[in-house]
């Protein structure tokens, strides 16, 4: 593979695609001297079949809002690739959804869903609906004719969707009723639903809560303890909310959260109560954090992002490409000890070179946050299955996941010198998994 040629091939087919492009570039560019060493991938084309979907829906979600107005959104599904399993992904509604995003977000789930070692391929959808001020009924009329469109090409066994960005327990609850409705069946077709109807105990939390046991794992092999660290977060959604919660719980100190309108510095800790008021704050402040500094006395930094505040632990949870190289360096000078992406690809290419370049550890998303897939694919098994896990089996299944992905992580990336790069352990970890089953599988 030259992966200068093929990545001007991807560019020419798919150009202004920013955060695809940047996501293929990432994989290839960590793998390309494994894939060299082997042929049979080159003769078989694995690298140019795998960074282009399968295929990719676009339709028209037409609805009605409550004054009754006829309202049009765009709706997408990418089925990128399903040669370990049913394609799986997120369902992702807000406004800055497009192509481009939604195809980086199903190129690193085909990796993400590989490390787990689940029979799950990679997908992602959405559609540029807004969910924020909409009413219960406006949402589930969009969901509905969301649904509606979609149903056709989902299914247990083909393609599993999930929620992601403005895509919680309410829309998943509302995609699955229309789609029970349509195919006539009750099935796993959806994960993230309600316990009442084949929910699976811990999913909300899953993805912070993996990301915590990644990131101890990270820790202990560099042979230090997170009891005692201070932890810079971002956002405050459910993904901050379960590491928030899961990092207290083993001792660290989390001293920040974030939203659009700036960020909160507590140097009290983020803990008890104040966990539980970072749901409230999403559900009843309109995607804003300020509030929490009147509550509790914190300061509220308008406008910043938290990585200028001297932490030991850095985790971005809240969006791509949230912490860029002025980030980095900024959290490199403060001493900063491990960095990991707790979002999906979270950190710029210049901010991950920064860490990579300076030895600090630094946790790539397709790993650290594979938790919340993870239990979703468990999820899947308790619907196929007809059985509900208790929330202690799932937590201990999580676990085991999480350890073994981190295991296979340092395999592929321990440099001689002894730093582990994580990124290019993922990457090439992922990779094999997926060329080899599509060696296996022939030319399809």
């Amino acid at each position: 593979m030259n992966l200068n040629k093929l990545m001007l091939q991807v560019e020419a087919k798919h150009p202004n695609e920013k955060e695809y492009l940047q996501a293929v570039r990432e994989v290839l560019s960590t793998i390309e001297d494994v894939y060299n060493e082997h042929p049979e991938f080159e003769k078989a084309k694995i690298a140019e079949r795998l960074v282009e979907p399968d295929r990719i829906f676009t339709f028209k979600v037409v609805w009605t809002d409550d004054r009754g107005e006829v309202q049009t959104n765009l709706g997408y599904r990418i089925q990128f690739n399903n040669i370990i399993g049913p394609y799986k992904g997120g369902l992702r509604f807000h406004p800055s959804v497009n192509p481009s995003i939604l195809k980086f977000l199903g190129f690193e789930q085909i990796f993400k869903n590989a490390l787990t070692t689940l029979p799950m391929g990679g997908a992602k959808g959405g559609s540029d609906f807004d969910p924020k001020g909409k009413s219960d009924s406006e949402v589930m009329r969009f969901c509905q004719a969301f649904m509606m469109e979609l149903w056709r090409y989902i299914g247990p066994d083909t393609d599993v969707p999930a929620g992601d960005i403005g895509v919680g327990g309410r829309e998943i609850g509302y995609l699955y009723g229309m789609y029970r409705k349509l195919a006539r069946e009750n099935t796993g077709v959806l994960t993230g639903k309600n316990l009442e109807f084949g929910g699976s105990l811990i999913r909300p939390e899953a993805t912070g809560f993996g990301g915590l046991y990644f990131t101890k794992q990270m820790l202990e092999t560099a042979g230090m303890d997170i009891k005692g660290k201070t932890i810079a977060i971002s956002g405050f959604g459910n993904v901050a909310w379960g590491a928030a919660l899961k990092a207290t719980e083993m001792g660290a100190k989390v001293v920040t959260i974030s939203g659009p309108d700036g960020y909160i510095y507590d140097e009290n800790g983020i803990e008890g109560e104040k966990i539980d008021y970072m749901l409230e704050l999403r559900a009843t402040c309109n995607d804003i954090v300020s509030p929490y500094a009147e509550k509790f006395g914190a300061k509220f930094i308008a406008g910043k992002k938290p990585w200028e505040v001297k932490a030991d632990i850095a985790l971005p949870c809240a969006t791509q490409n949230e912490l860029n190289e002025n980030d980095a360096k900024l959290l490199i000078a403060n001493g900063v000890k491990c960095v990991a992406e707790i979002s999906n690809m979270g950190c710029t290419p210049e901010a991950i070179e920064q860490f990579i370049n300076n030895k600090i550890m630094y946790g790539p998303g397709k790993a650290v946050n594979a938790g919340g897939v993870a239990t979703s694919g468990l999820e899947m098994t308790q619907n196929a299955m007809h059985i509900s896990w208790t929330a202690e089996e799932v937590d201990a299944k999580l676990q085991q996941i999480m350890n073994d992905i981190h295991t296979a992580c340092v395999k592929y990336g321990k440099q001689p010198d002894g730093y582990i790069n994580y990124m290019k352990g993922a990457n090439v970890a992922g990779f094999l998994k997926v060329a080899k089953a599509m060696l296996a599988q022939g030319i399809v």
